[in-house]
């Protein structure tokens, strides 16, 4: 008896958009404060493409996030970016707002949206009570865990509280998958397109949108693992530009001068031409970029060792990022 393959198992996830995009759609990229901001508005061709919805896709990358100044400067750019489009959504400066933190807090990569919503502000128990400040807005939030934890469809428990709280929308935070190393905990993903949980490690729970809650849903996300696949594919990349730029810069009087092992190539100008490649790799020098990923994927997915992996110094990342996130929060959703 003959056995079907399952080629979904054989596809590279990514939950970001522009990682699937590339250049090939319309995008408006601009920096503010050091930090890089591309916009993209998919139309749904575009996004039927890629596998997203249609929608708006806003990118905003950065190097660091683990000292006050950096992280300051993110959460500027991110409020500012996340008031413009709810302003673009229709949504006022009264309007309720449900605020879900996505994921597993027993997983420090997946503890992203819990550890968020810890520190954002709460105030819909106030407005129950009484009279409240002008300055903060009805803000209700919850962390719905796992189906693996609580046996409940992530999506049911959402939709329960928005029956009851009858927000005017939702802000989701979520942990995401890239396929790219240079983006892992350097890069927020907002978008008002809503989410699919989970979708990154082929682990697909329902979509959490206005179509199937209701209301409009922003959902905001940081890629915090890669696939080993990114991994090995990534450092195939980074030893062609290696080799090209020690290749062409090994005989100026200048590179004597620095010490080997210290420039980093990949802030240079490195042209990685089909004879370096092949050079370097032989047959495999002729193989493109994503034929190379897909060459990777078939290698390691059927013997189980295409890791889901994550930087060791995840714990102190994921504190910064969901401190840095929630103080955002805070600041669009209450005139602080």
């Amino acid at each position: 008896m003959e056995h079907e393959i399952d080629l979904s198992n054989y596809e590279i996830r990514t939950d970001l958009a522009i990682d699937s995009v590339g250049n090939q759609s319309k995008q408006e990229s601009f920096q503010e404060e050091n930090v890089t901001v591309t916009k993209m508005i998919l139309s749904d061709q575009e996004a039927n493409l890629i596998g997203k919805k249609e929608g708006t896709y806003l990118t905003i990358e950065f190097t660091d996030i683990t000292d006050t100044k950096n992280r300051e400067k993110v959460e500027t750019v991110v409020v500012k970016q996340v008031k413009q489009l709810l302003t673009e959504m229709g949504m006022k400066k009264d309007s309720v707002v449900l605020v879900v933190g996505l994921g597993n807090n027993k997983s420090t990569p997946d503890a992203l949206g819990p550890l968020a919503i810890e520190q954002v502000i709460v105030t819909r128990h106030l407005y129950e009570i009484g009279d409240v400040d002008p300055h903060f807005r009805n803000v209700s939030a919850i962390s719905p865990g796992v189906m693996g934890e609580t046996g409940i469809e992530t999506i049911a428990v959402i939709k329960g509280v928005v029956e009851e709280v009858k927000p005017d929308f939702v802000i989701v935070i979520d942990a995401l998958k890239s396929s790219s190393i240079s983006r892992v905990n350097k890069t927020i993903q907002i978008t008002d397109t809503g989410i699919h949980p989970g979708s990154g490690v082929g682990n697909k729970r329902k979509e959490i949108s206005k179509e199937t809650i209701g209301v409009p849903v922003i959902a905001i996300g940081v890629p915090t693992v890669v696939d080993l696949v990114t991994v090995v594919s990534d450092t195939v990349k980074f030893m062609h530009q290696h080799f090209s730029y020690t290749k062409s810069n090994h005989k100026k009087p200048s590179s004597k001068l620095v010490v080997s092992g210290t420039v980093n190539y990949l802030e240079k100008e490195v042209e990685t031409s089909k004879e370096d490649k092949v050079a370097l790799l032989g047959l495999l020098g002729y193989l493109t970029e994503e034929e190379l990923k897909q060459l990777f994927l078939e290698v390691l997915t059927p013997v189980g060792y295409n890791l889901i992996v994550t930087p060791k110094e995840i714990d102190f990342l994921i504190k910064k990022l969901s401190q840095m996130l929630a103080s955002s929060l805070n600041q669009v959703l209450h005139d602080l």
